[in-house]
């Protein structure tokens, strides 16, 4: 998912949005009318945007069943077949995990609705489910109602199956397309318009490549405003003077600081990330990732899910830097989400209710070197979200101090500003007293909606202090509390040596983590893991005896693989160092052009050692591609036991959304096929580079 060139400037809402809410927080009491916001401040909608804080993303169509992230805009309706689709399991998930949203992917960039669209026949109209009769979107959307979360909708602008793509009798399918969505299901808080645009497809049998330049052609502001006058409070996500911005990468993790102004002079991933400190536009940014690698289900991910740990890490490094959280959950065939998956974000979802259940900030004395009549210190502690402290006109770094009465021990920091009056501290610190004088244990730059800060390691103190370093107006904030978090283990993690050596690495030294088959209480002797583990190269280990006591790396057992990459040597390749895209090391990258000296397309051979059967192939991305250099968007493949490789090209496909997600591509062959070496060739980069940049390659062998 990319990122839309610039947002259109757009008038600072001015003192009537000092009457509006920021996350969890009513109107504002009428003495604030007399403080005058600064710079951008957010609308009504951005408003109650911030306010929902985390929510669920659904990617859920025809590629659930062809095992694609971007399917092509010829697949045939009638393999959409959910036999157990359950809207609400779905929404009960993302509830678990305290998602107070959900955007549904209603159309993807293949094309196919999941609502009964009166102007396509590539719908759920035409498929299996229910006969026909089915409707994706309605029953989320309703399962939404009765459950209490908002609900959203995803639209490709995208459509690789539409005859008129790139024409502009596409707009107004488009368009009609919108108001089915804006006017069938009730409220909707947000629209998603993803940034990939154009390109190959089956555009109703032309088969062929078509380029659009975005912003003229879909008329961005245009669709904004179609989209506000049927869902005044839907917020936009992504182009030209949307309500959201992209923010920069799909691996969960915002800029420190993330501002939530952004300037008019062009929209850069590193931008997006961090924002701009002052910008004229209030453009907050929304934070999207998966629960797994893809976005749409995949079998060879079951085992991959996110633990609960790197959930809890995400929440920390999105909502707790200020922007909005957008996590996916991808059904299944059944049109369920996993029990794995279910698991880990009810786990998660109770470890963020555990830590907000008690805030060891209430009941405490609050006093501040400078307080405005009306605003006193004690309203961060009151727990009411009209209120709010803020310093004496021209005091710009005052200091807030909270007795909590006794020592307590708290590791997270949370921080909240009154949005209705902009962004207001530039940089703060938060102290603890600790034998008789003051520690600083934070300092960052920002508050925004809120600032969740986490410690190193939980602290103990009976005076915890804000200090505000730096700001640009009198500071005004409406909450200051301590928690603290529950621990979360990161699971233990396999790996492999060259000589098929397999180790069990915990995060936690000093953990005892261990696995049983039924659940009882593990020992040396009963300690074992069943299930298939999957491994970094595609292989998997049947069966692990684990027996750790401190967490250090610990040899658990071998396995013969089918195949080995100490095997492995390159015959030929376009450039240099291609060694390391078989060194099992994802952080060296081979950097290449995209086209050779002789006019062909950067390409690689490997010679696998015997010959073996292959059904697909593993690419890992760049880990930190130079300028100029990129990922590749296609390949095509040759393999047989000629080194040479005169023949055809036997397999040919593209990796999607790969300029966003780092995530490995796994990519399917058509069929199975044989032989001792296989050439990859990279036709095209994915956003235009000259050369790529790849870290790994591995092979599926079964």
């Amino acid at each position: 998912m990319t990122a839309s060139p610039r947002p259109s400037r757009r008038d600072a809402i001015a003192l009537a949005a000092a009457t509006l809410t920021l996350p969890g927080r009513a109107l504002a009491e009428p003495a604030a009318r007399a403080l005058k916001p600064y710079g951008a401040t957010p609308s009504a909608r951005q408003l109650a945007w911030h306010r929902m804080e985390q929510n669920a993303f659904v990617h859920f169509t025809i590629n659930t069943f062809t095992d694609r992230e971007w399917g092509y805009g010829d697949e045939d309706p009638a393999i959409f077949n959910p036999r157990d689709f359950d809207a609400d399991q779905i929404v009960s998930a993302a509830r678990a995990a305290n998602l107070r949203g959900l955007i549904i992917t209603a159309k993807h960039h293949d094309g196919f609705c999941l609502w009964p669209s009166a102007f396509t026949e590539h719908s759920v109209k035409n498929s299996p489910y229910k006969n026909g009769k089915g409707d994706i979107v309605g029953e989320l959307a309703e399962a939404c109602r009765r459950q209490g979360l908002k609900f959203g909708i995803y639209l490709s602008p995208w459509d690789r199956n539409h005859p008129d793509y790139g024409r502009p009798a596409y707009i107004t399918f488009f368009r009609n397309q919108l108001r089915e969505l804006l006017t069938r299901y009730g409220p909707i808080y947000e629209v998603f318009f993803d940034g990939a645009n154009g390109g190959d497809g089956y555009y109703g049998g032309a088969r062929e490549m078509r380029k659009i330049d975005a912003v003229p052609y879909y008329d961005w502001p245009s669709i904004i405003d179609f989209v506000h006058q049927l869902q005044p409070m839907a917020c936009t996500f992504d182009p030209v003077g949307a309500d959201l911005r992209w923010v920069g990468n799909e691996e969960g993790e915002a800029g420190d600081p993330c501002w939530a102004t952004m300037d008019d002079k062009g929209f850069t991933p590193e931008k997006g990330n961090a924002g701009v400190r002052g910008g004229s536009v209030w453009w907050p940014a929304e934070a999207d990732v998966s629960t797994r690698y893809g976005w749409f289900w995949h079998a060879y991910e079951d085992g991959q899910s996110r633990s609960p740990a790197n959930l809890m890490k995400i929440y920390f490094d999105t909502v707790g830097r200020s922007a909005g959280l957008l996590l996916n959950l991808a059904p299944d065939t059944r049109g369920r989400i996993t029990d794995e998956d279910v698991g880990n974000l009810a786990t998660f979802g109770k470890a963020v209710r555990d830590m907000y259940a008690t805030d060891l900030a209430r009941g405490a004395a609050a006093s501040a070197s400078s307080a405005r009549p009306g605003h006193p210190a004690a309203h961060v502690l009151d727990g009411k979200p009209d209120s709010f402290w803020t310093s004496a006109d021209g005091t710009m770094t005052p200091m807030l101090t909270l007795d909590l009465g006794a020592a307590k021990t708290f590791d997270v920091v949370r921080l909240a500003e009154h949005l209705p009056l902009g962004l207001r501290v530039d940089r703060f610190a938060v102290d603890i007293t600790q034998a008789g004088g003051w520690r600083e244990v934070v300092a960052k730059q920002g508050i925004g909606s809120q600032r969740v800060v986490r410690l190193d390691a939980p602290v103990s103190a009976r005076h915890v202090r804000l200090r505000i370093v730096a700001a640009t107006a009198e500071p005004a904030i409406t909450e200051f509390g301590v928690y603290l978090a529950p621990v979360l283990l990161e699971p233990p993690h396999i790996t492999r040596d060259r000589e098929g050596l397999v180790t069990l690495t915990s995060d936690a030294p000093g953990q005892a983590i261990a696995y049983t088959i039924d659940g009882s209480t593990p020992s040396a002797a009963s300690a074992r893991y069943t299930a298939p583990f999957p491994l970094p190269d595609g292989g998997t280990v049947q069966a692990i005896g684990i027996h750790l006591a401190s967490g250090a790396v610990s040899t658990v057992g071998r396995r013969d693989f089918d195949i080995r990459k100490s095997d492995w040597r390159i015959v030929r390749a376009s450039a240099p160092q291609a060694e390391r895209l078989i060194d099992e090391l994802n952080r060296t990258d081979w950097v290449a052009p995209l086209v050779d000296m002789d006019g062909k397309p950067c390409s690689v051979t490997i010679d696998l050692g015997r010959s073996v059967t292959m059904r697909g192939f593993v690419l890992k991305p760049g880990w930190h591609a130079p300028q100029g250099a990129g990922d590749p968007a296609a390949w095509t493949v040759r393999i047989g036991d000629d080194p040479v490789l005169a023949g055809p090209v036997q397999e040919a496909g593209e990796f999607s959304n790969i300029a966003a997600n780092q995530a490995p591509q796994r990519l399917i062959f058509s069929r199975p096929h044989r032989g001792r070496y296989i050439e990859i060739a990279f036709p095209r980069t994915a956003n235009g580079e000259t050369r790529l940049a790849i870290a790994e390659i591995g092979l599926l062998t079964r």
